[in-house]
């Protein structure tokens, strides 16, 4: 089976930051598509499957913390990372505690960036490949059960 390029969602208000990462990230061979705010962001993952979406913390319409719970999960989830201009111990925690999988500051250091991209969707990578090996134990032994009935 070919794996697919990895397609990222960026959420940004700032249109120089968007079109910085995303620069940066089709250069490293990613498909990426944009939102500036949190609506816009949804309707994107309602639409499209995302493997990751780097998140503001501070969008137009809300924070960046309740995106995280309002983003279409599909299999395999979708890793979040979130990125902030006001780092804050509260901001950090809210934003695990909402399943994000990472938390950058801004200025966003570019190769920490594309570090953090690589390591989490690795993960994801392992996240399948867990699954998809759970899914064919179940199946095997349900057909050794039917067979044995």
């Amino acid at each position: 089976m070919k794996q697919s390029v990895p397609r990222i969602l960026v959420v940004d208000d700032d249109k120089n930051i968007l079109e910085t990462l995303r620069v940066a990230l089709e250069a490293n061979g990613y498909v990426v598509d944009t939102a500036l705010n949190g609506q816009e962001a949804i309707q994107k993952s309602e639409a499209t499957f995302f493997n990751l979406a780097l998140l503001d913390i501070k969008l137009p319409d809300m924070e960046g913390t309740e995106l995280l719970t309002k983003l279409e999960d599909a299999t395999p989830r979708m890793r979040k990372v979130v990125i902030t201009g006001y780092p804050s111990f509260q901001n950090a925690v809210d934003a695990l505690n909402k399943n994000a999988d990472a938390y950058l500051m801004k200025p966003v250091d570019m190769e920490k960036l594309l570090n953090i991209v690589r390591v989490q969707l690795e993960m994801q990578a392992e996240d399948r490949k867990y699954s998809e090996a759970k899914v064919t134990e179940f199946i095997e032994t349900r057909v050794k059960e039917i067979a044995e009935a």
